[in-house]
């Protein structure tokens, strides 16, 4: 939505009678706050999803622990005797 020159001018007539010219000041300068504290957090959630995808790209190229062989056959009587049981 692009305002032109009149819309503008429209706004702030509009904004001047319904606050006043003195709190109008004031205004501006918490709508850029609020924007600036917007902007912020939008900044803060993009860089907390980076760390997120960095941090499951490291677990996925994490290389598996290696079982011994006594340990691999253990697992794999565990695993059969759960599945009879089952």
């Amino acid at each position: 939505m692009n305002f032109g020159g009149w819309e503008i001018f429209l706004v702030v007539v509009v904004l001047f009678l319904l606050f006043g010219a003195s709190r109008l000041p004031q205004l501006a300068k918490s709508l850029g706050q609020s924007r600036k504290a917007f902007k912020e957090g939008m900044r803060e959630a993009e860089e907390d999803d980076l760390a997120a995808q960095q941090l499951r790209q490291s677990e996925k190229d994490r290389p598996v622990a290696a079982l011994t062989d006594a340990e691999l056959k253990a697992e794999m009587e565990r695993r059969e005797q759960a599945r009879m049981e089952h």
